[in-house]
């Protein structure tokens, strides 16, 4: 009988997949969980920005952390808006379907919606008072973050990304709002943490994200909550966080500079 090599020929003995899903879940547990070093909780994640990176945006920029987190934003504006008035800021927030690993934990439909606009507000909460929304009366500017992969301090990451975008677009600012985030382990007496991984963020008691005006010195948003104990403990994070993100603006301002290094180079040729 000839063969047809139109089909692929299976093996004669094999499993059906769902016999290896629950394996493949624990061993997805173990590696998260077992067998991690500890790390010190006031140390910094490796932190790359780069502005200027899209032709269709009036000012982008792209941030990722060591842990894996990767945000994309684009900024827009000033645009002139119908209603009268100061100007307005507009955020967006949108988390990109492979995002997340795998489909464990994955909420539905209206729940990620949900999600994505309470992000909007937190975004827009931290940027406002970095922008000079007085020199833009009658006008609208805009900014989309774009969560390409989620591996904790997403929404900290988003804020820096943005505040990039929007300088790169030429918006008058006070400073680059600087975003950092906390978590604090639910052990007895556990220390707060520095820009926790998404496995730290999830078994975590308590989470708090922090932006700051590292220029002014001025804090533009503290979001966060859960069991973080004592007032004194919610103290020592806020200095923590506010350490933190003194420590990342060189390189946002760095990253701004050679942005617009490089745009003096392209007109000049």
């Amino acid at each position: 009988m000839p063969l047809d090599h139109r089909r692929l020929r299976g093996p004669e003995e094999s499993q059906p997949p769902a016999l290896w899903a629950a394996t493949a879940a624990e061993d997805e547990e173990d590696e998260e969980g077992a067998g991690a070093a500890p790390r010190d909780p006031c140390a910094l994640r490796p932190l790359f920005a780069r502005a200027g990176l899209l032709s269709q945006a009036q000012g982008s920029a792209y941030v990722e952390l060591g842990s894996g987190t990767k945000v994309l934003c684009a900024a827009w504006g000033p645009r002139e808006a119908a209603e009268p008035g100061p100007g307005r800021l507009l955020c967006e927030f949108r988390r990109a379907p492979f995002a997340g690993r795998g489909a464990r934990g994955r909420p539905g439909a209206a729940a990620e919606r949900e999600a994505e606009r309470e992000a909007a507000a937190a975004l827009r909460e931290a940027l406002e008072p970095a922008v000079r929304l007085g020199r833009y009366p009658r006008a609208r500017l805009a900014v989309s973050a774009l969560l390409l992969q989620d591996g904790g301090s997403a929404l900290a990451a988003a804020v820096s990304a943005a505040a990039l975008a929007l300088a790169d677009a030429g918006v008058e600012m006070y400073d680059l709002a600087v975003g950092c985030a906390l978590c604090r382990p639910p052990a007895p007496a556990a220390s707060w943490m520095l820009q926790p991984a998404e496995p730290e963020e999830r078994r975590a008691a308590a989470r708090l994200t922090l932006a700051l005006l590292p220029a002014l010195n001025q804090v533009s948003a503290v979001l966060g909550g859960g069991r973080g104990g004592p007032p004194e403990d919610w103290a020592q994070a806020l200095r923590l966080g506010l350490d933190g993100c003194h420590r990342q603006y060189p390189v946002l301002r760095q990253s701004l500079l050679r942005a617009a290094q490089r745009r003096d180079a392209a007109a000049a040729t």
